[in-house]
């Protein structure tokens, strides 16, 4: 696994193959500016090319997640000014949607304006209860503009648009009510629900998940006309792996697969 020095991030191996990134901006509730989106780029490349790394889980030190914007970090001083520059928010966010492993945000405080954009972009999002997550740049004179892509994807419409115009701050249960986290739990369970995410992921072969998160990432922009012959073809990817061939075996000999990540 790839070491850095990161002055905005805590990045640690833990069970099930999970890699946590923790955002780390104590002193403004970890909120994000371009140095943290730097290193969280450089952290998600890492993680994407180790094998080792089954999922990533993304979350706050301390008791925030991440309270929006810091427009006073700048990429090039701090602790982290020695990894060169990889991208801007925008390019954060894709690199979260796009991402080959699964991503798990862990939201253990509260995620507002930009933090709720990084909840949005990842695969699975849990909350803990008594966290408030919301979009509150309309009143300051602002608007959400680059979070309301990936928002977009997982809230419906009305709804959006009552967030991004009310400047609406929901608690968990409304949030997970409204699709924009899976799952609401009581603050003592939510790492046992981590685990249970990221235990699932484990237990999957490794390559199936890869390709078949690249392939829902590829096909989300496209018409129906062009998806299904991509996908057709991304099938046939996935069944010339040794993995697939193992899993159909192991059924028909009703045995657990031994995965190989080939």
């Amino acid at each position: 696994m790839t070491t850095r020095a990161y002055g905005f991030l805590e990045v640690a191996p833990k069970e099930n193959g999970a890699l946590w990134i923790s955002l780390k901006n104590p002193p403004k509730k970890n909120a994000i500016g371009p140095a943290m989106v730097n290193e969280l780029l450089w952290a998600l490349e890492d993680a994407a090319n180790d094998d080792s790394v089954r999922s990533i889980v993304l979350t706050g030190a301390g008791d925030a997640f991440c309270a929006g914007g810091d427009f006073t970090q700048m990429s090039s001083s701090g602790p982290s000014a020695e990894l060169p520059p990889k991208g801007d928010y925008a390019d954060l966010l894709l690199a979260l949607t796009r991402s080959p492993k699964p991503l798990v945000a862990r939201v253990n405080g509260v995620a507002m304006g930009g933090g709720v954009g990084l909840v949005a972009a990842c695969h699975f999002a849990v909350a803990a209860r008594g966290v408030k997550l919301g979009t509150p740049e309309i009143n300051r004179g602002l608007f959400p503009m680059m979070i309301m892509a990936v928002l977009a994807r997982v809230v419906p419409q009305r709804r959006l648009l009552e967030m991004m115009l009310f400047g609406d701050k929901l608690d968990a249960d409304e949030a997970a009510a409204i699709g924009l986290v899976g799952k609401a739990v009581d603050a003592d369970g939510l790492d046992a629900e981590v685990a249970r995410i990221t235990g699932q992921i484990a237990q999957k072969s490794p390559i199936t998940v890869k390709l078949g998160l690249e392939a829902f990432a590829a096909q989300a922009d496209l018409s129906l006309e062009q998806a299904l012959p991509f996908l057709r073809e991304r099938l046939g990817a996935v069944l010339s792996t040794d993995d697939a061939r193992e899993g159909l075996m192991a059924f028909l000999e009703k045995r657990t697969p031994k995965w190989t990540g080939k």
